[in-house]
Protein backbone atom coordinates (compact mmCIF):
# COMPACT_ATOMS: atom_id res chain seq x y z
CA UNK A 1 0.00 0.00 0.00
CA UNK A 2 1.22 4.09 -0.81
CA UNK A 3 -0.14 6.56 -1.04
CA UNK A 4 -0.27 6.85 -5.23
CA UNK A 5 -1.66 3.71 -5.57
CA UNK A 6 -4.53 3.03 -2.65
CA UNK A 7 -8.08 4.29 -2.16
CA UNK A 8 -9.69 6.31 0.58
CA UNK A 9 -12.23 3.35 0.45
CA UNK A 10 -9.55 0.86 0.28
CA UNK A 11 -8.28 1.73 3.63
CA UNK A 12 -11.77 2.39 5.03
CA UNK A 13 -12.47 -1.25 4.07
CA UNK A 14 -9.72 -2.52 5.75
CA UNK A 15 -10.12 -0.69 8.93
CA UNK A 16 -13.79 -2.12 9.18
CA UNK A 17 -12.48 -5.75 8.42
CA UNK A 18 -10.06 -5.26 11.07
CA UNK A 19 -12.48 -4.41 13.82
CA UNK A 20 -15.24 -6.66 12.54
CA UNK A 21 -12.58 -9.68 13.22
CA UNK A 22 -12.33 -8.72 16.39
CA UNK A 23 -15.75 -7.93 17.28
CA UNK A 24 -14.78 -4.11 18.05
CA UNK A 25 -17.57 -2.52 16.09
CA UNK A 26 -19.91 -2.25 18.80
CA UNK A 27 -16.91 -0.06 20.65
CA UNK A 28 -16.84 2.13 17.68
CA UNK A 29 -19.66 5.22 18.24
CA UNK A 30 -18.89 8.11 16.39
CA UNK A 31 -18.46 9.81 20.22
CA UNK A 32 -15.91 7.28 20.83
CA UNK A 33 -14.12 7.39 17.75
CA UNK A 34 -13.88 11.49 17.76
CA UNK A 35 -12.40 11.23 21.39
CA UNK A 36 -9.59 8.29 19.80
CA UNK A 37 -9.36 10.59 16.97
CA UNK A 38 -8.27 13.50 20.01
CA UNK A 39 -6.51 11.37 22.17
CA UNK A 40 -4.23 9.68 19.32
CA UNK A 41 -3.50 13.54 17.89
CA UNK A 42 -2.60 14.14 21.47
CA UNK A 43 0.15 11.40 21.28
CA UNK A 44 1.76 12.59 18.07
CA UNK A 45 1.87 16.28 19.77
CA UNK A 46 3.60 14.61 22.43
CA UNK A 47 6.52 13.40 20.14
CA UNK A 48 7.48 17.13 19.66
CA UNK A 49 6.73 17.99 23.43
CA UNK A 50 10.23 19.77 24.27
CA UNK A 51 11.74 19.12 20.85
CA UNK A 52 11.88 20.33 17.24
CA UNK A 53 12.02 16.49 15.75
CA UNK A 54 10.73 13.27 16.62
CA UNK A 55 11.85 10.25 15.63
CA UNK A 56 10.83 9.44 11.95
CA UNK A 57 9.49 5.74 13.02
CA UNK A 58 7.47 7.40 15.94
CA UNK A 59 6.06 10.40 13.88
CA UNK A 60 4.76 7.37 11.25
CA UNK A 61 3.58 5.79 13.97
CA UNK A 62 1.50 7.81 15.55
CA UNK A 63 0.73 9.35 12.42
CA UNK A 64 -0.99 6.40 11.46
CA UNK A 65 -2.79 6.02 14.44
CA UNK A 66 -4.70 9.55 14.40
CA UNK A 67 -5.43 8.58 10.47
CA UNK A 68 -7.04 5.03 11.57
CA UNK A 69 -9.32 6.36 14.05
CA UNK A 70 -10.32 9.39 11.91
CA UNK A 71 -10.94 7.16 8.89
CA UNK A 72 -12.88 4.76 11.02
CA UNK A 73 -14.65 7.52 12.69
CA UNK A 74 -15.76 8.51 9.34
CA UNK A 75 -16.88 5.14 8.28
CA UNK A 76 -18.77 4.62 10.64
CA UNK A 77 -20.53 7.90 10.80
CA UNK A 78 -20.74 7.55 6.77
CA UNK A 79 -19.06 10.51 5.87
CA UNK A 80 -17.43 10.61 2.64
CA UNK A 81 -13.46 12.17 3.71
CA UNK A 82 -12.65 13.15 -0.07
CA UNK A 83 -15.68 15.11 -0.36
CA UNK A 84 -16.31 17.00 2.73
CA UNK A 85 -12.27 17.96 2.32
CA UNK A 86 -13.37 18.93 -1.18
CA UNK A 87 -15.90 21.15 0.22
CA UNK A 88 -13.63 22.27 3.10
CA UNK A 89 -10.93 23.52 0.81
CA UNK A 90 -13.58 25.55 -1.12
CA UNK A 91 -14.66 27.06 1.48
CA UNK A 92 -11.23 28.24 3.31
CA UNK A 93 -10.59 29.38 -0.61
CA UNK A 94 -12.99 32.34 -0.05
CA UNK A 95 -11.65 32.69 3.54
CA UNK A 96 -8.49 32.87 2.38
CA UNK A 97 -7.90 34.04 -0.97
CA UNK A 98 -4.33 33.82 -2.12
CA UNK A 99 -3.72 37.55 -2.94
CA UNK A 100 -4.74 38.64 0.18
CA UNK A 101 -2.93 36.35 2.91
CA UNK A 102 -0.35 34.95 0.80
CA UNK A 103 2.98 35.17 3.38
CA UNK A 104 0.28 35.66 6.82
CA UNK A 105 -0.56 33.88 9.95
CA UNK A 106 -3.26 35.99 10.79
CA UNK A 107 -7.04 34.26 10.46
CA UNK A 108 -9.37 34.87 7.77
CA UNK A 109 -11.62 38.23 10.17
CA UNK A 110 -8.29 39.60 10.85
CA UNK A 111 -7.50 40.82 7.51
Amino acid sequence: MNDQSTTIAEIKSRIADFARERDWERYHTPKNLACAVAAEAGELLELFLWQEEARRERLEEEAADVAICLLNLCQVAGIDLAAAIERKMARNAEKYPADKVRGSARKYDEY
